[in-house]
């Protein structure tokens, strides 16, 4: 008996295509996905966490009749395809019966492309003994300072690679292959009954093992430690007044990401997420008309961003990468589009924000890399750090991340940060802890009064963005610079 040759991933893509067009589907896609995760905590002097996992399989959507069916398994074979096509017409069937409205979708031309993240360094080849090593060598140098009140250290690697092929009726045949790299640590100071935590993270970027760069994730060790010895010990924050603040890049990020990244998904805005997250207050008979920020603010998409966490080539629907406003001048232009919400907005295309995070997902509409634009030079209202700190009289630096939290229609927020200065008379004096920050999005945005120049560009953003139901994490890069807001409502953590 002669056994039947494998069929490859192409393979497969063409039959899965060919069946939803026997089907008399208006459109259809297949993903055929691998992915490759590894992840390392080390807590204190041991490793506490090891995995290496890989995930694979496949996903099939099709449009019948003005409605979706989807259907995934993670067995690649031409009779499981056959299966899954067939269960996916099945399900767009049953949908159509209640949907009230037929889905219809922009155009996209047909590409026969592959992608592969530039890196200098195959994370996956360097060895799982060489990284545990870097991750207990930094550990052990943050708990050297016990004696000085530091009782507790973490640090972790996390190392990603998506593998994915897409096709789809309209002809597109595209490969690509997605590695993501993020390295950090941190340590807890316990003192006078408190304990407070200082971290350091380098960017999570697209890129290989050269991203973890341990040159300098050791030299950051003593600087941390030393921080975190001076906040447990720092004056608690003022609590119901307003000041200046000042937000290095490390903070804004995560602001420009609640405040404009999710209010600005045009699923959100139309109320596909209002059952389980909220909707939007910038809704869209405001388009051209909202005063989003002052004139000198622009948040500016961009999936071609180099490093960028959701830079591709393609998104999930074939569309290609690119560019565009979403705030421009201050004022509200666009949204983020998937093909069918870019059609019920009037738009001839989609921007391209269409993302799935496994091959047992559907795509859905997803912040791409989103980040304040630096100010022009010579403009009044740029200006370096130094310089924003020199002419403030009074007021708080905040730098990384803390606790968050906004209302379902992102419009009223409070953010922390993980270390706060004390600026007065043009100079820092000194370290405070428990830091929150108050405001409504409009109001903060349009209250901001200088911004940093391209030198001071930072591309901060997260590693773990949820969305959806069943939820989905994705990536994405929000590039900044610092920025120095006025009259903002202070608040303490406790």
């Amino acid at each position: 008996m002669v056994q039947a040759p494998a069929r490859t991933a192409t393979d497969l893509a063409a039959l899965a295509i060919a069946l939803i067009e026997k089907a008399g589907c208006e459109y259809g896609d297949v993903r055929i996905c691998t992915y490759h995760t590894q992840n390392l905590t080390a807590r204190d002097r041991s490793l506490s966490n090891l995995s290496d996992k890989v995930s694979s399989g496949f996903a099939v959507r099709v449009l019948l009749d003005g409605a979706w069916g989807f259907a995934a398994s993670p067995h690649k074979t031409p009779v499981e395809v056959e299966r899954i096509v067939a269960l996916a017409v099945e399900i767009a069937k049953a949908s159509r019966l209640t949907q009230q409205k037929k889905v219809q979708l922009v155009p996209v031309d047909a590409y026969q492309d592959s992608y592969i993240t530039p890196i200098e360094i195959d994370p996956f080849t360097i060895p799982i003994t060489e990284k545990a090593e870097l991750l207990l060598n930094i550990n052990d140098r943050l708990l050297s300072y016990g004696n000085k009140g530091i009782k507790k250290a973490y640090s972790y690697l996390q190392f990603t690679r998506e593998d994915k092929l897409f096709a789809s009726t309209v002809g597109s045949v595209i490969n690509q292959t997605i590695y993501r790299s993020l390295p950090g640590f941190g340590c807890t100071a316990i003192a006078n009954g408190d304990a407070q935590t200082r971290n350091y993270e380098r960017p999570p970027l697209n890129l290989g093992y050269e991203n973890i760069n341990p040159g300098d994730l050791l030299a950051q060790i003593d600087r941390v430690a030393r921080e975190a010895i001076e906040k447990v010990n720092a004056e608690e924050a003022p609590s119901g007044i307003k000041t200046t603040l000042i937000l290095k890049p490390t903070n804004l990020w995560l602001t420009i990401h609640e405040s404009v990244g999710h209010p600005t998904e045009l699923d959100r805005v139309y109320g596909y997420e209002s059952n389980f997250a909220g909707t939007s207050f910038a809704t869209t008979e405001k388009l051209n008309k909202l005063q989003y920020g002052a004139p000198w603010i622009n948040f500016k998409c961009d999936r071609t961003q180099p490093g960028g966490r959701s830079t591709v080539a393609y998104d999930d629907e074939g569309v290609p990468a690119q560019t565009w406003y979403v705030v421009k001048d201050g004022i509200l232009v666009d949204y983020l589009t998937d093909r069918e919400t870019a059609y019920r907005l009037g738009r001839p295309s989609s921007n391209g924000c269409a993302y799935a995070d496994s091959w047992s997902s559907t795509p859905m509409v997803r912040i791409p890399n989103l980040g304040l634009e630096p100010g022009k030079e010579g403009d009044s209202h740029t200006a370096t750090l130094e310089e924003m700190i020199a002419d403030t009289e009074e007021g708080i630096l905040i730098d990384g991340t803390g606790s968050f939290s906004i209302d379902q229609q992102r419009r009223n927020f409070q953010f922390g940060g993980d270390a706060f200065w004390q600026v007065k008379k043009g100079k820092i004096v000194g370290m405070l802890k428990d830091v929150t920050y108050h405001s409504m999005t409009t109001d903060f945005w349009n209250s901001v009064d200088a911004i940093g120049s391209a030198s001071e560009l930072q591309k901060y953003g997260t590693n773990m963005c949820g969305k959806g139901e069943p939820m989905q994490i994705a990536q994405m890069t929000h590039a900044c610079v610092p920025a120095r807001i006025r009259n903002i409502q202070i608040g303490s953590a406790s």
